[in-house]
């Protein structure tokens, strides 16, 4: 038999946006950071089966507070259960932000502060919109964020709006221009397509942290 990977017991937990705020449960972390709109709070329901779990706005810049989510990822393996739990962490977007009326550029200060000091984060997930890889905002993210360490996984968005060839060819693309050590995952929140492989993304991750001393 299989084996088959599950999120289970998705729930709020908190709101951040100072380092006094994260959780103290010692639990390891699992951020999602992208572009304002690049579809991360749709990942995040369709990866937790839970549609709403993270609010999904069409306004750019919406989510304003790093928001943590207590969840517990289940491993079947023939009749072997194994249950990890963990944060799921849904970082505000970057580029543009809406607020006060206005729109202004955007990386928050927290959002630099809680991926380099988080003493809990065991990997990042790089959103990137798999219809518009290599954008420089994209690219100046991932030069920032692998210059100050952070594990990271990158994972191709919206990959329902593609033909099949557009989407070979666009992985290949966001393999080059953001190298990991990992092979991109190409995502749909629509047809849940590659929700299986970022799981096992995740697990490894987290086996990989809970082995370390």
């Amino acid at each position: 038999m299989a084996k088959s990977l599950q999120i289970i017991n998705p729930k709020y937990t908190a709101s951040a946006v100072r380092k006094d705020q994260y959780p103290d449960s010692g639990l390891p972390e699992i951020a999602f950071l992208g572009r304002s709109n690049v579809g991360k709070s749709s990942l995040i329901n369709s990866l937790c089966n839970y549609r709403g779990l993270a609010r999904v706005s069409g306004e750019p810049g919406k989510t304003q507070t790093i928001n943590y989510f207590s969840v517990e990822l289940r491993e079947k393996d023939g009749e072997a259960i194994r249950r990890t739990p963990f944060f799921l962490v849904d970082l505000p977007g970057y580029g543009f932000a809406r607020t006060g009326g206005q729109k202004r550029q955007m990386w928050s200060d927290f959002i630099g502060e809680y991926v380099t000091q988080s003493p809990h984060l065991v990997m990042l997930c790089l959103l990137v919109d798999l219809r518009h890889p290599g954008l420089d905002i994209d690219r100046q993210a991932y030069q920032w964020l692998s210059e100050h360490g952070v594990p990271l996984q990158i994972v191709g968005t919206k990959a329902d709006k593609l033909k099949a060839s557009e989407k070979r060819k666009n992985m290949i693309m966001l393999n080059q221009i953001f190298p990991t050590g990992h092979d991109a995952v190409v995502h749909s929140s629509l047809k849940k397509e590659g929700s299986a492989a970022l799981l096992e993304r995740i697990l490894m991750s987290l086996d990989e942290a809970s082995s370390l001393p």
